[in-house]
């Protein structure tokens, strides 16, 4: 049985697009690449699409998207403001003959355009987002990602009925964010170019809230600070590890992440934050502890330190309550009693070791039988464990599908990742419906030595 999601309807892929589907290689394709991750990722993906005969095209909105895409002849640049957007890609779809739309994320305004607009005209979404079992990996889907994927109508069931049997079993869930040091340097490296060459992008806002200036300084500062920031959790880590304390483990996100914003009730990390020390203060037993993981890309911004010390000091509960700053999730997490989170991915990794956790977002892996439903106060008092056997089905169905092994910075698992995501750009079928079915393109799945 295919799928189609009620959260954003599969296109009915028009005259065009679906006869070069059903071409062979790229030929007949015409690709638009919109904004994509930070580095020259997009760049390779698109020397591979064209190299199998389709033709590609790549809007950049500042001078960070220009500078990493290195056939400027390819190259359209777009200098108008936001409110024009729609009307400058209609001319684009029409003056190109546009039949594949490629995206990192999918909910930044330019992008949803997009994806509406796509819709409208039967034209395939190709979706990019960090991996749903991080780090080693990175998401693939069609159509949407995260609160917009078809991942959230595909029950656990169905997902059961097409596994197909697994030759080579990742054994444990990676121990650390692979591709850190280049994420860092490409963030602060993107922002300096928008920063210091970006006079014919005038008319260009960024889709958060804050400053291109700020945005840079915030990059560099976390970049330079990031010795002294490992520094610090090794002594925060100590401390906790040998303290025998019970504690419960929350995952905070970027508060301009946008599955955060986008799926979601919360619109501040303070608000999240308030939530949960409420309920801790109101239910949890009075020898445990709470302890607050920041984000590996925290960079300040959100004030998310002086949030859980506000929250804290108001319930009372200040000398039970800690956060904590870089290190490996999968150490805190082999201590942890449960984990609370939004929708972090992260919660992946607790799922994996039959760890409770509750997800107060829309999370692709919200799923009865994975994360709990019970209240928060219920959960945090006495936390239903996961169904092992449950998680190992949703698990191996994401490795059969949309979860390409390697990464977006990193030169080497850069290079891993693209070897396998063209062919699966180029499918008539989208990763789910490929396996559905039988269409399964050979993947070569990573072993703990591979890294």
């Amino acid at each position: 049985m295919l799928h189609q999601s009620s959260t954003f309807p599969l296109p009915q892929r028009g005259d065009a697009a679906a006869t070069s589907a059903a071409m062979p290689g790229g030929q007949g394709r015409v690709f638009l690449m919109l904004q994509g991750p930070h580095g020259p990722f997009f760049d390779g993906l698109g020397r591979l699409l064209r190299a199998a005969g389709a033709q590609v095209w790549r809007c950049g909105f500042n001078a960070g998207d220009e500078f990493f895409w290195r056939d400027k002849a390819s190259f359209i640049r777009y200098e108008g403001t936001a409110q024009d957007w729609p009307d400058h890609l209609r001319r684009i779809l029409d003056d190109k003959g546009i039949t594949d739309i490629i995206l990192y994320g999918d909910v930044r305004p330019i992008h949803a355009a997009a994806r509406s607009m796509a819709a409208e005209r039967g034209i395939a979404v190709h979706v990019f987002e960090e991996g749903y079992l991080r780090p080693y990996w990175i998401s693939y889907e069609r159509q949407g990602a995260n609160g917009n994927s078809v991942l959230l109508d595909i029950p656990l069931a169905q997902m059961r009925r097409v596994l197909r049997e697994q030759i080579n079993e990742v054994r444990r869930p990676p121990a650390h964010w692979g591709d850190m040091r280049q994420h860092k340097f490409y963030g602060a490296f993107y922002h300096f170019m928008i920063l210091v060459a970006n006079r014919q992008y005038r008319a260009y806002r960024g889709h958060r809230n804050i400053s291109v200036r700020r945005e840079f300084q915030l990059n560099l500062r976390r970049l330079l600070m990031t010795p002294v920031h490992r520094i610090e959790h090794m002594i925060q880590w100590r401390r906790l590890r040998l303290s025998g304390w019970p504690y419960n483990l929350v995952l905070m996100q970027l508060e301009h992440d946008s599955n955060f914003l986008g799926h979601s009730s919360f619109t501040r990390n303070a608000q999240f934050v308030q939530t949960v020390v409420q309920a801790f203060a109101r239910s949890a037993p009075r020898h445990h502890h709470l302890v607050f993981k920041a984000h590996p890309l925290e960079d300040g911004r959100a004030g998310n330190r002086n949030a859980i010390r506000a929250a804290a000091e108001a319930e009372g509960v200040a000398d039970r309550v800690h956060y904590v700053r870089g290190g490996k999730l999968a150490e805190i997490l082999s201590h942890a009693r449960a984990v609370v989170t939004v929708n972090s991915t992260g919660a992946q990794q607790a799922l994996w070791r039959g760890i409770p956790v509750k997800a107060l977002g829309r999370a692709v892996y919200g799923k009865p039988g994975l994360v709990s439903d019970q209240p928060l106060e219920d959960f945090l008092a006495a936390p239903e464990a996961p169904d092992p056997q449950a998680y190992r089905t949703f698990r191996d169905y994401l490795l059969q599908t949309s979860q390409i092994p390697g990464g977006y910075y990193a030169s080497r698992s850069r290079a891993h990742a693209l070897r396998l995501v063209a062919d699966m750009l180029l499918s008539p079928h989208d990763p789910y419906d490929a396996l559905a079915i039988g269409n399964v393109l050979p993947r070569q799945q990573l072993s703990d030595r591979h890294r």
